[in-house]
Order: C-alpha cells, then structure tokens, then sequence
C-alpha cells in the first residue's frame, strides 16, 4: 500500500497496487503544469487509487489528441492527477505527490520534440519525439 498527497495535506491518495508505468513529459501541457520543465508521472490501475479530499479538475486536449482531465488541490494548487478520458481504468500520479517518490522513477521521456532547447533529457533512458503507445 502506497501513500501520496498534495502540499498542504489536503488531498490523500492510497494506492493499493504496484505502478504500471513512469514517464517523464515535455508535451506543452505538462510543461505549464510543471512550471517551464516537464512533468514525472506515474500510472495505476484507477480502481486501486482512492482519494480523500477534493480536487478542482480542469479538462484539455492534449497534443496527442486525447482529451485529458487533470487535478489540482484546490487550496495549495498542487497538480496531483492526470485521466484520460478514454481510458478511464488508468490514473496517473505525479511522482511528486507520493509519500515515496522513489517507488518508481520514469522509464521514458515522452514528447522530447517540443522540450526547449535547454532541457535535461536523460539519455540513459528510451526518449521519444511524441507519444508512445498508451499503458495497457
């Protein structure tokens, strides 16, 4: 059982399975969700995760065409979740959030062909101009 939440304290998360998959983000999305540098993500099956605490949810289209509903702490403002909206099974995390951010580390970096010319893009693992193939 894994534990994650937001600044303040306001949002808890547990999860009650092992993550699917890490990426690391530099769609244009992510990186107004991060602050100017790319987001780490981490996804679970989304019938493992469940929440204390409210979320403000704000809905767009991504780069990749799917339209993606993400949620924020509405009292810290931490970015806490992302959903695709056609994949409602899966949940992603934000590394960030969870009580261990050392549970899982990214295993790719999505999205590579719209980071800024200064970007850190870690070599040591597989990185990809766009999307990839979604989690199963």
């Amino acid at each position: 059982m894994y534990g994650a939440g937001c600044l303040c304290g306001a949002v808890r998360f547990t999860i009650d399975a092992e993550p699917m998959a890490a990426r690391t983000c530099w769609c244009r999305l992510c990186q107004y969700l991060g602050g100017g540098t790319a987001t780490a993500n981490i996804c679970f099956p989304a019938d493992k995760v469940t929440r204390t605490g409210e979320l403000t949810f704000h809905d767009s289209v991504a780069d990749s065409g799917n339209t993606i509903r993400r949620g924020f702490c509405p009292t810290c403002g931490t970015p806490a979740t992302s959903e695709a909206l056609s994949r409602p099974h899966l949940i992603f995390l934000r590394i960030g959030t969870l009580d261990d951010p050392n549970l899982m580390g990214p295993q790719a970096t999505i999205w590579t062909e719209a980071a800024p010319e200064w970007a850190c893009i870690s070599s040591e693992i597989p990185n990809y101009p766009a999307q990839v193939p979604p989690v199963a």
